[in-house]
């Protein structure tokens, strides 16, 4: 049998795309029955393309940064589960522990093997205390400021430290909160632009906080070796 590191590059992506379309239509009634608290709630076909398409594009992403390593696992569960994060939070402001935790420990475990399997302990331990960091400075900032930060935003930042920390270290936690700060200020802006939200409105941050992450993952090079 071919080993997967000696497959073309493209087939990896290629097959993760593919899953992310298939799965796409059930994370779309997923994030519908989330929201609504109503299990037999269905998703409206503009949902269920957006949300097909965005996995599917996710997923892709996520192999091609990744590799055929075990940390892959981890990396595409946290991407698909941040679709249905944000669709959640978008709709309802809020991030369900129930998505959120699972793709934590997921994550951690996938990077625990990974770290045994190629050897490169040092990149696992990067992702886990820079995940812990992050949580521990997203809850002190929620306890300064609770009108600021949702709990939700400060346990969501734990498995996107983790994973950026894995990626690329403390600079890339750095860069991908400060993305989405960015994304977050530039949605607020539209919005109030727009009418659609006021001064004192509550704008969801879970969704610029995963757009970040993901923009600052499609902005680190390829993972070819330890940090």
């Amino acid at each position: 049998m071919l080993p997967l590191a000696a497959l073309p590059t493209a087939v990896l992506p290629l097959a993760a795309g593919l899953l992310g379309a298939a799965l796409g239509p059930w994370l779309a009634r997923a994030t519908v029955r989330l929201a609504t608290r109503d299990r037999t709630a269905g998703a409206g076909r503009v949902r269920t393309l957006v949300t097909t398409v965005l996995t599917a594009a996710l997923l892709a992403g996520g192999a091609a940064l990744v590799g055929p390593r075990p940390a892959l696992g981890g990396v595409l569960w946290l991407a698909a589960a941040g679709v249905v994060l944000a669709g959640v939070d978008l709709a309802t402001h809020r991030l369900p522990d129930v998505v959120t935790l699972p793709a934590l420990a997921v994550l951690v475990a996938a990077t625990a093997v990974d770290a045994l399997v190629t050897g490169d302990g040092a990149r696992a331990l990067h992702g886990v205390l820079l995940g812990a960091a992050a949580f521990g400075v997203a809850a002190a900032l929620r306890l300064a400021a609770p009108a600021g930060l949702g709990f939700g935003d400060v346990k969501l930042l734990a498995p996107l430290g983790v994973l950026l920390g894995w990626v690329g270290g403390g600079t890339l936690v750095v860069v991908g909160v400060f993305l989405g700060l960015v994304v977050g200020a530039v949605a607020s802006l539209v919005l109030l632009a727009t009418g659609r939200a006021g001064w004192r409105s509550a704008v969801p941050f879970g969704p610029p906080l995963l757009a970040g992450a993901a923009l600052a993952c499609a902005l680190a090079p390829g993972l070819t070796g330890p940090l």
